[in-house]
């Protein structure tokens, strides 16, 4: 415990902030089976920044988690769309 309140301290007293994880939920095309969902989360494997991934294929939507100073939406949604499933940043309130 001690050594977990040092680490906070030291990044505290570094002047690091931390940036909280972002999530974009994306629509996604052509995606019609399990296999689809596989290809689409080894494609974001490879996305620098990426955390986590939740596809629903029967919503055609892929949920990410990421972080913003690593990666960008329009690079998750490229790698996405490269993997054959044409792919769209929802906006708020979509």
């Amino acid at each position: 415990m001690s050594k977990w309140v040092l680490a906070v301290l030291g990044i505290m007293w570094a002047g690091v902030v931390v940036a909280a994880p972002e999530q974009v939920v994306l629509d996604a095309e052509n995606m019609t089976c399990p296999a689809c969902s596989i290809t689409i989360e080894k494609a974001l494997e490879k996305v620098s920044g990426v955390t986590d991934t939740q596809v629903d294929t029967e919503a055609g939507t892929v949920t990410v988690t990421f972080d913003s100073e690593r990666t960008s939406i329009p690079a998750i949604a490229d790698a996405v769309t490269n993997a054959g499933f044409a792919a769209k940043a929802r906006t708020n309130g979509d």
